[in-house]
């Protein structure tokens, strides 16, 4: 059982930079891949990045490789996404997910947080 509640979101202009946070409460918090999804207004969800329970290993969608960087924090049960070099496409509400059962499938989500990009 995992609660999670981003934080960070807000308006930034292009090129700027962003960093979200998750926090996570549970008893099994480590136990848990996790992963940042964000879905725009008018499409579908789309994976971000995720990340391993021991932080060894990353995946980003392509859209975002190079330019994203997640990491976490087990002791502090925090998961991070750095965003820099943002554009007005990355412009969507942002997901922290847990509870992975594959890189992209997540059994946990919290509420989402706006992040908002002008050019």
């Amino acid at each position: 059982q995992v609660q999670l509640v981003e934080s960070g979101g807000g308006l930034v202009q292009a090129g700027g930079s962003l960093r979200l946070s998750c926090a996570a409460s549970g008893r099994t918090f480590s136990s848990y891949a996790m992963g940042w999804f964000r879905q725009a207004a008018g499409k579908e969800r789309e994976f971000v990045a995720a990340i391993s329970w021991s932080g060894g290993s990353t995946r980003y969608g392509d859209s975002v490789k190079g330019r994203f960087t997640i990491s976490r924090d087990n002791a502090k049960k925090m998961v991070y996404l750095q965003m820099n070099s943002l554009k007005p496409e990355d412009t969507a509400v942002y997901y922290c997910a847990a509870g992975a059962t594959s890189w992209y499938e997540y059994d946990y989500w919290g509420q989402g947080t706006q992040v908002t990009v002008s050019s």
